[in-house]
């Protein structure tokens, strides 16, 4: 790892680092030359609503649909968001995860039913999601965007995905359940609002456990929205989210992952 301090991670903290207010990461996911459309309008809706920095969750290949970095109006679009305050994060490589022969039935259920076949830093070895990761950060910095951050697809990282991903420079890494600073180790509890549409049952469960932890999120010291491009086509989902994001910004005050590390660090003295 390199050793940059807590201020090199980021010039200039977000709003939260400089107050006594809580904080709120909205974070969003697969952004992509194929998503980008939907995720122009998200953000557009999350800024009238008073959220005007948000981590980008970009994959460099999505589904294997081609190289986003070599779409110039795509790479535009991002360096622009970069330089209003957005924060741009690795979200895997290729965001899939082929079905393997003799898999276990705990396998199955996170890879195929917890997320559909898009786990792809799951069982990936060291040497291998090592690869993907600085390939995916060679890109992005290629395209003049400066990633701090690696998260993989559906929170599901390994072991030895965790370990390359620490060895790749990455500053740090979310679960579904708290932010681990990969330099230190520490880990941070702070579970995520997130929502799944892949069917009606899914997104009724979602609506009612959401609905009961954004009132526990009010809690704790930092809340999280994640947010997919498809929830935006979901009128019931997008209105929890948009009414959640309401409630959430009413005390707390918008920042990214890459901020919320740098302030963390620097009041520890690190």
């Amino acid at each position: 790892m390199n050793g940059a301090s807590a201020t090199s991670l980021s010039p200039i903290f977000a709003a939260s680092a400089q107050s006594d207010r809580e904080a709120l990461i909205v974070s969003l996911h697969d952004v992509a030359p194929a998503t980008r459309e939907d995720c122009i309008q998200i953000l557009a809706q999350l800024s009238r609503r008073g959220v005007p920095v948000s981590s980008l969750l970009v994959v460099p290949n999505y589904h294997r649909r081609g190289p986003s970095m070599e779409d110039p109006a795509f790479v535009r679009w991002l360096r622009d968001l970069e330089t209003d305050g957005h924060e741009i994060v690795i979200h895997g490589y290729f965001h899939e995860r082929p079905r393997q022969d003799r898999e276990s039935a705990g396998a199955k259920f996170l890879t195929r039913v917890y997320t559909s076949d898009e786990g792809e830093f799951y069982d990936l070895d060291y040497d291998e999601a090592f690869r993907r990761i600085t390939r995916a950060r060679e890109e992005l910095n290629g395209a003049g965007l400066k990633p701090r951050g690696f998260i993989a697809p559906a929170w599901l990282l390994g072991s030895e995905a965790e370990r390359a991903a620490a060895a790749a420079d990455m500053e740090y890494t979310t679960l579904l359940t708290g932010v681990r600073d990969l330099r230190s180790g520490e880990e941070f509890p702070a579970r995520t609002l997130v929502y799944s549409v892949r069917s009606g049952w899914r997104r009724t469960a979602s609506l009612a456990w959401n609905g009961l932890l954004c009132r526990h999120l009010a809690r704790m010291p930092l809340a999280r929205v994640s947010i997919h491009p498809p929830d935006l086509h979901h009128r019931e989902i997008w209105r929890q989210i948009l009414r959640s994001i309401d409630r959430l910004t009413e005390n707390r005050t918008p920042t990214t992952y890459r901020d919320w590390v740098a302030e963390k660090r620097s009041r520890a003295g690190t």
